[in-house]
């Protein structure tokens, strides 16, 4: 979702358009229509901590290799997640991924500071 919204920014689209059309066809989701708006507007506050998240994320990758399972989108989500604690943005919400891919793509993101 947070990949999306940062190619259309990058590629110059209205991205409340792209949001909304995206929202609506078989692509939509409940995380898109829930934290595409709040990411929107700057709103990174908690749902689900980004410091939680990895703690699950370390435990589920832990677990898998334990079963001798090579996962590796889950270790490149517990990657990204970590690059956005070390950011500083460990007590934001989840969909506050937007911000290590703005900084990984060196774009600004809107609201990134907040």
């Amino acid at each position: 979702m947070v990949e999306g919204l940062l190619y259309a920014h990058k590629a110059g689209l209205d991205v409340n358009l792209v949001l909304q059309a995206v929202s609506a066809g078989a692509a939509g989701s409940w995380s898109l229509s829930n934290y595409g708006p709040r990411i929107l507007s700057g709103d990174l506050k908690p749902g689900f901590f980004v410091n939680h998240f990895i703690k699950d994320l370390e435990i589920a990758l832990e677990e898998s290799h334990r079963m001798g399972l090579e996962l590796p989108g889950l270790a490149l989500a517990e990657k990204l997640y970590k690059t956005l604690k070390a950011l500083g943005h460990g007590e934001k919400g989840t969909h506050s991924l937007i911000i290590a891919l703005a900084e990984l793509n060196k774009t600004d993101w809107p609201g990134q500071g907040k």
